[in-house]
């Protein structure tokens, strides 16, 4: 008989077949098992796949006899259910961080942890509403740099850019670059955020990652330590800013319909209190950074939410709207989000201030 080399790793090829083609539900028969292992170029007998059954499960490979008819072998135990999968490439596809290249990569590996009948499956496409996705592809490097600075304990330097009049990215600072120690790494919105200390403006300074290039650890320059950045935490029970933009905390009530409880829900969570309900409109205390996006937000939902108190902000927002309707426009989201947005100083470090731009 000629020697085949592959006959030492017939017992790979076996794992391999029934790793992609077996489940709970989907088994293989002997006689199954011998065809494909002779499409791979291996002849075996029976006895010798029994022996390989047993080794593999010596390995802690989960191999399961079924007694059906005729007897099936199926790998019933995985990593993660087919549910688990498809809720990491709807994950994936609705991140706005990662490339359309980056999506469909992550997107083949997750494949290959599902078998080949559960990857066509996973071959579907979730329309996500209004997601533009980042056509930067360093992000995930750069958080790992970030990471990396981190455990170091020294600083990151990095050129920022922000999108010119032509539409194009244009490096801040002529081109100089930001020299500052990372304190923490935040995800928003779609967007992953640097809150770094800068020595030059000697406060907290946020930076959005897709828009920093360059990105280098600088294991010489040791990390800056002061008490605002031994102190910096996140703080779950802040109030809710809108367009990561910071203003002045307040403490309000808001009516909404009685069939549109979701609306403050979807938006502030655990953070709402709902009040006894008087039979007409549901009211609800928020805390939120007041701010002309707040007010936007406000409008956009129609006769839906109001603000009803305190009768401070109740006014702030009728002046507001008055102005608006007469030569004003709200700042949408989208233009605001091209401003650089910096935290407050001390004695507000988890609050979000619009500076202007360097």
């Amino acid at each position: 008989m000629a020697y085949n080399s592959k006959a030492k790793l017939k017992v790979l090829y076996l794992w391999k077949i029934l790793q992609e083609e077996t489940d709970a539900e989907h088994g293989l028969s002997m006689t199954q098992i011998l065809e494909r292992l002779d499409s791979y170029g291996i002849s075996a007998e029976r006895k010798s796949i029994y022996d390989d059954i047993k080794t593999l499960r010596d390995f802690d490979i989960d191999i399961k006899t079924y007694q059906r008819n005729p007897v099936e072998y199926a790998i019933e135990r995985r990593d993660f259910t087919l549910e688990e999968l498809m809720l990491m490439v709807d994950a994936v596809q609705s991140c706005r961080a990662i490339t359309e290249r980056q999506a469909r990569m992550l997107i083949t590996n997750i494949k290959q942890l599902a078998t080949n009948r559960e990857q066509a499956l996973l071959d579907r496409r979730i329309h996500v509403e209004g997601c533009i996705k980042s056509k930067s592809e360093s992000v995930l490097s750069t958080v790992d740099a970030i990471h990396e600075a981190l455990r170091l304990r020294c600083k990151v330097a990095f050129a920022y850019r922000k999108i010119g009049a032509d539409g194009k990215p244009h490096e801040t600072r002529e081109g100089k670059r930001h020299e500052v120690t990372p304190v923490a790494i935040s995800y928003d919105d779609g967007f992953y955020y640097l809150t770094a200390w800068n020595d030059h403006h000697a406060n907290l300074t946020e930076y959005r990652l897709d828009r920093m290039a360059k990105v280098s650890v600088e294991r010489d320059m040791p990390a800056t330590r002061n008490e605002e950045i031994a102190n910096y935490a996140f703080d779950q029970g802040k109030a809710v800013m809108f367009g990561r933009f910071n203003g002045e905390e307040v403490a309000c009530e808001l009516t909404v319909d009685p069939d549109k409880v979701e609306i403050i829900t979807d938006r502030f969570g655990k953070g709402a209190t709902f009040l006894p309900f008087d039979g007409q409109q549901v009211r609800a205390r928020v805390k939120v950074c007041k701010s002309q996006q707040f007010f936007g937000w406000v409008a956009s939902m129609g006769r839906a939410v109001s603000i009803a108190a305190p009768q401070s902000l109740v006014e702030e927002y009728a002046i507001t709207c008055a102005s608006s309707s007469k030569s004003k426009q709200l700042p949408s989201t989208s233009s605001a989000r091209r401003q650089r947005l910096e935290p407050c100083r001390p004695q507000a470090r988890d609050k979000y201030c619009t500076l202007p731009a360097r």
